[in-house]
């Protein structure tokens, strides 16, 4: 059977799940605001059910991506030795992951000197907060050196009195630990050979796992959706609506203009790529996380648009920990732009150079740490603006979250198809929906 039929049954299958989920979802947050008890609030069952179903599906997600990272990361090494010029499809990669974020983060700094923001901004100055994360160069530096072989920290806060311990992980330090363990393993030769077999087992045996999570999905959507409606409403949307406007229109300008004139130039039909794309933009829409969408991202991108596997099993974990234009691109260079404004701070030339210097190098700091808001400190305190805008933005992350991810998601999808297009490794048939190709596993 052709793959255009199995895409088709697939996202009629899964894709009109999550798609329901959502309007189910919208309407119940709407009836829990209408109750007018937030979400974590006692006497208020509806909005406390929302909440334990999106933040139960999250933390599936979250405690399967440390082993995810680790053993797709590794395998990728193994793959792509498989491969000929690998170190020419290694620096390509890296190049399109550079050239996509300029042109994303070019497209951000149109946007908020023309629409600015910050100038029409319905919040008071009095909402501003500092962050609790904030993100320095020197933490980004220090944190590719891992802690532990794990890549784990631990952290102790204290609240009335009690001391509370929480253990998390650091997803750029897990991803050097692997990168090191799977060259070595490599290095080892005939040694390393079972280590590699049983890493690749482990591998199957984890995206497995998280293959169940996924078709929970519609489930976590109907809570994570539900409780943001039900939370934020239409309320702070308003107070920061020319913002919200502003990134959404990066982020359509990049996904509807950008990509298909890249996959264009490179003689590729769009539509074709964003069909086959679609149910990982989607889940990564809703579940907000890159590496929680990991396993459809390298499904739909071998088996729809005809990547090889041993190339994508090392491009698309590589793009979910560094290949944000959604969070590191379009997002702060707009955020920056806005809290300048409002704090009526002039920005200089240099001021939107560094902007650029910061989205295009600095979008691995995003890394494990706390996404689109420690990048937005980054850029912050790299410019000298005050860390207290961050506060204004926080009470509509969540729906700004949602679109950078589906952005950045597309993103990793189309780096390793230009890539394996330019390199005379795309599987054109596949691509085009001519022949045959595994349908994904969650279908």
């Amino acid at each position: 059977m052709a793959t255009s039929a199995k895409s088709s049954r697939f996202v009629s299958g899964f894709g009109v799940q999550v798609l329901a989920a959502m309007v189910v979802g919208l309407a119940l947050g709407f009836l829990a605001r209408q109750l007018g008890v937030e979400p974590g609030e006692q006497g208020h069952g509806l909005a406390e059910t929302l909440r334990i179903l999106g933040a139960s599906f999250v933390q599936l997600l979250k405690a399967l991506v440390p082993p995810l990272v680790f053993t797709a990361s590794v395998a990728s090494i193994a793959n792509l030795a498989q491969l000929q010029n690998a170190a020419g499809l290694v620096w390509r990669t890296l190049l399109w992951f550079a050239i996509t974020a300029l042109i994303a983060v070019g497209i951000g700094i149109a946007l908020g000197v023309v629409l600015q923001p910050g100038v029409h901004a319905g919040v008071a100055a009095e909402a501003a907060k500092a962050p609790a994360t904030t993100g320095t160069w020197l933490d980004f530096l220090t944190g590719l050196i891992p802690a532990n072989f794990l890549g784990l920290t631990a952290s102790t806060k204290l609240t009335d009195g009690a001391a509370t311990t929480s253990v998390s992980f650091n997803v750029l330090q897990i991803l050097v630990i692997s990168l090191v363990v799977g060259t070595a393993a490599l290095k080892a030769g005939e040694a390393g050979k079972p280590f590699l077999a049983f890493n690749a087992s482990a591998l199957v045996v984890v995206r497995k796992v998280l293959w169940w999570v996924i078709r929970l999905t519609p489930v976590g959507t109907i809570g994570l959706l539900g409780t943001a409606v039900a939370k934020y409403g239409w309320d702070a949307l308003g107070q920061l609506s020319q913002f919200a406007v502003a990134v959404y229109i990066g982020l359509f300008l990049v996904l509807l203009v950008v990509y298909p004139a890249l996959l264009a130039a490179h003689g590729l039909n769009p539509l074709r790529f964003f069909r086959a794309a679609w149910p990982a933009m989607q889940l990564g829409f809703v579940s907000r996380s890159s590496i929680g969408t990991l396993p459809v991202t390298e499904a739909v991108t071998e088996t729809g648009l005809g990547v090889p596997r041993a190339y994508a099993a090392f491009a698309v974990p590589l793009g979910a920990t560094t290949k944000m234009d959604g969070c590191a691109a379009i997002y702060p260079a707009i955020s920056a732009i806005f809290v300048a404004q409002f704090y009526g701070v002039p920005l200089q030339l240099q001021d939107y150079l560094l902007i650029v210097f910061v989205s295009v190098i600095g979008s691995a700091a995003t890394a494990g740490l706390t996404g689109a808001t420690v990048m937005l400190t980054l850029t912050l305190s790299t410019l000298g603006l005050p860390l207290e805008g961050v506060g204004l933005l926080l009470a509509i992350d969540p729906i700004l979250d949602m679109g950078r991810t589906a952005v950045n998601v597309a993103g990793q999808a189309l780096v390793p198809t230009l890539v394996a297009k330019q390199q005379g490794i795309l599987d054109q048939a596949v691509y085009d929906g001519r022949a045959e190709a595994p349908e994904p596993a969650v279908a």
